[in-house]
């Protein structure tokens, strides 16, 4: 088996000079190298002519691309741009990015983009459990040891005294701009409110922290000083026991939670944050470290996600959720998002 494997492995180093192969579990994953290096389907860097849509159409025809309906084809390209459509059939062209492979069909194009949207829809409502639980958390432990709902401006409670500066000014930046009718209210009962400097009226930490973003949660975490107790005690109430690897997995988590509000896509993103391996953990997690490709891709910051909200609320239904939708597109090759052979075996995802 390990024989025919690794000929496998050089057959396809040999056949495709221009791929990139990597060992993803037990899936051998080949992409073209240059699209590994670059986002864009021509060699040239030069800017394009634009293209009408029928010359969209003719040209992916060209380079061999089956289209079942042209109309309906006709139809996704003109609301969903050629250029954010391609990444969806990256895995279909040949080893010089030139032509399709054979079987290369635009409705498989249509139906990786769907299932990338809807898998997207429920991270969302997972993004959403864990930060409202990170932000109450966060604020209950620093006020209620610190007696004060304005620890947030002690600059002792700090590593960098300047991130930090910058950090509270960012934060009633954004509380101004806000149109709640709470923050209106409160600018308008308490004339010495400056956005500018750290003093002056400043709101208690659970109203300003309302208007914060998730970024900005996980920058303060993780500027808390290292050795506070505090900073441990959020980390445990997580299910974690180390304080760094709890804000190595919000960081991964907030590039992914931008991901999903700017509507990017899932499908074969390389994240530019990667969650750290655990060493010690309380609840269900992994029966090994995650691989490179797991951590690059999107299992990973999924499986941490699905971790800490497991932490919050025990009955959530993210796993279930997303293994549903996993049934209902059976054709899906799920490891283009680093979901590779064997994940299911593991505890947190039985």
């Amino acid at each position: 088996m390990i024989f025919l494997f690794l000929a496998d492995f050089l057959a396809k180093t040999l056949y495709y000079p221009f791929f990139i192969c990597t060992f993803a579990a037990t899936e051998l994953v080949c992409i073209p190298s240059e699209l590994q290096a670059s986002h864009f389907l021509y060699y040239s860097y030069m800017n394009q002519r634009p293209r009408t849509i029928q010359e969209q159409l003719c040209r992916l025809k060209e380079k061999g691309m089956v289209f079942n309906d042209e109309q309906n084809a006709i139809s996704y390209l003109s609301r969903i741009s050629y250029f954010r459509l391609k990444y969806y059939w990256v895995d279909m062209l040949d080893a010089n990015a030139e032509h399709f492979i054979n079987g290369a069909n635009f409705d498989n194009v249509i139906v990786r983009y769907e299932f990338d949207k809807k898998l997207r829809n429920i991270l969302f409502g997972a993004v959403e459990i864990l930060e409202v639980g990170l932000r109450t958390k966060f604020i209950t432990t620093l006020s209620l040891a610190t007696n004060t709902g304005l620890w947030y401006l002690n600059g002792s409670l700090f590593n960098n005294q300047q991130f930090h500066t910058n950090l509270v000014l960012d934060m009633k930046y954004e509380f101004e701009r806000n149109s709640d009718p709470f923050v209106r209210q409160y600018i308008i009962d308490h004339p010495n409110w400056d956005k500018n400097t750290l003093d002056g009226d400043n709101p208690d930490a659970w109203m300003i922290f309302e208007t914060a973003t998730f970024g900005t949660l996980s920058k303060m975490y993780k500027n808390l000083l290292n050795q506070s107790p505090l900073k441990s005690k959020i980390a445990n109430e997580f299910g974690l026991y180390s304080a760094r690897e709890l804000s190595s997995w919000l960081e991964a988590i907030s590039v992914l939670r931008n991901i999903i509000a700017h509507h990017s896509r899932m499908w074969y993103k390389i994240f530019s944050k990667k969650p750290t391996n655990i060493n010690r953990h309380r609840d269900d997690w992994m029966l090994s470290d995650l691989t490179e490709h797991q951590r690059k891709r999107a299992f990973g910051v999924i499986s941490c996600l699905l971790y800490l909200c497991n932490a919050i609320c025990s009955d959530n239904t993210i796993k279930q959720d997303i293994k549903n939708l996993f049934v209902s597109y059976p054709n899906i090759p799920i490891y283009m998002i680093g979901f590779t052979r064997g994940w299911e075996e593991n505890p947190i995802w039985r």
